[in-house]
């Protein structure tokens, strides 16, 4: 556990023992798939049910998944985010707040000698989290009979069945198990956490393929966009940031994590081929440091950025850049950023992801090798298909995140609350 903010910033490896036994200790020897007998929750139907989220990402951190779908369904529903606990001097305590209206955030507060893995920080929190449902006056009496939402299965066993509540739903935005320093024990996890679950979701189309072999509910909902914030990069009065306006042109700009997933060598070609151009790099580092990574003076690291300046930062951008490595990390990726791109009016150059593949070619340009990347970003700049660039603002007008939302406010009533009935579709 650690204050590192990355897609695995605070999941721990527990011991050795533990991970040798999940199965057996989590579901009795049984393989973790769920009951085909399974049904809907027998607690009366409601459409406005309180969720408590669990997640291993910061709601400060890179606005992603977790914070599209919560912001979103905090219209609807009293939404706690439980962040994993994060490094503190005193006695454990939880950080309470408000974030945006309707959705609370606790942050377990935990000293060193305490953090030893996932499982104690439950022993060790639950009663706190309890108390403070109880007492706390943005808490108190708002979260009865919550359904549970869970982003990493690293916290699960140690919370699920201590709440109760209606329902549980996985949502599966990575395959966390192969991504660097993951805790060996994850993959178990994730079994226990999908035999409890009532509604499974993917962030991509080859995660739901590979879930769908271990649950009978599973449903994919990949990338979603927010149209209007990302189309101010096609509006004459949306500013470039001067960290990008300065710069030499073309800009091939990339946004996002900093981590594993990129492919560094080919960020390294790209600004080597074209020296007069500004090859633009914005987002945190997580699990890389600063000298893994490719230092030329047409290379620029910008860091991270807020949320509402990515549509300037992505007007600036000639061509944008999906410069990922085909690794174990990047197998099961459907990257955000995708639609996002397409949003703000810009020609698009991935490496070839295979949801990316299947879901956005032709409109994005995929490339096969660092020649193919590197040949492909040079059209893109000189002679851009407006053809595809329009075709891109369509798609991502018919990939909202609200649209998302009310699928999956559907599945999540039809799996524990059971299908709507005539009589109520009439009232």
């Amino acid at each position: 556990m650690s204050k590192e903010t990355d897609e695995l910033s605070a999941l721990e490896s527990g011991s050795a023992a533990l991970a040798a036994d999940l199965d057996s200790t989590f579901t009795g020897g049984a393989p973790a798939v769920r009951a085909p007998n399974a049904g809907p929750s027998s607690s009366a139907r409601r459409d406005d049910f309180p969720i408590i989220v669990h997640c291993h990402l910061r709601w400060d951190f890179v606005w992603q998944r977790p914070q599209q779908i919560f912001s979103r369904l905090a219209k609807h529903h009293r939404v706690l985010f439980i962040e994993d606990p994060v490094i503190a001097e005193g006695e454990p305590h939880l950080a309470v707040d408000e974030p945006m209206p309707n959705l609370v955030r606790i942050v377990p507060q935990i000293p060193q000698h305490l953090a030893v893995n996932s499982d104690k920080d439950a022993e060790i929190f639950f009663p706190l989290i309890q108390q403070a449902l109880r007492e706390h006056p943005l808490l108190a009496g708002q979260f009865e009979d919550a359904v549970h939402w869970f982003y990493s299965p690293m916290s699960a066993p140690g919370y699920l069945g201590k709440f109760g509540g209606p329902g549980i739903v996985y949502d599966c935005m990575d395959e966390l198990a192969n991504f660097r320093f993951a805790p060996p024990d994850i993959g178990d996890r994730e079994r226990f956490v999908m035999s409890k679950a009532d509604v499974v979701f993917t962030g991509g189309f080859q995660l739901f393929e590979s879930k769908s072999k271990h649950h009978d509910n599973v449903h994919f909902y990949g990338c979603g966009v927010d149209v209007e914030h990302y189309g101010k990069a096609r509006l004459e009065e949306t500013e470039v940031p001067a960290s990008v306006s300065s710069l030499a042109k073309p800009v091939f700009g990339y946004f996002g994590v900093i981590d594993e997933r990129l492919d560094y060598e080919l960020v390294d070609a790209l600004a080597k081929r074209f020296p007069e151009a500004s090859v633009v790099m914005a987002g945190p580092l997580a699990k890389v440091d600063r000298n893994e990574l490719p230092d030329r003076p047409n290379i620029h690291w910008l860091g991270q950025q807020k949320y509402d300046d990515l549509p300037s930062l992505v007007k600036g951008f000639d061509v944008c850049l999906m410069p990922f490595a085909l690794n174990d990390a990047t197998k099961y990726i459907n990257p955000t950023k995708t639609l996002e791109y397409m949003a703000g009016g810009k020609p698009v150059v991935s490496t070839a992801i295979a949801d990316v593949v299947r879901n956005f070619t032709p409109i994005v340009q995929v490339a096969h090798s660092p020649e193919e990347f590197v040949d492909a970003v040079e059209r893109a700049w000189r002679s851009p298909d407006q053809d595809l660039i329009a075709e891109g603002i369509a798609r991502a007008n018919d990939a909202t995140w609200d649209a998302t939302i009310a699928s999956m406010r559907n599945d999540i009533q039809e799996a524990v609350f059971g299908p709507v009935s005539a009589a109520s579709d009439s009232n």
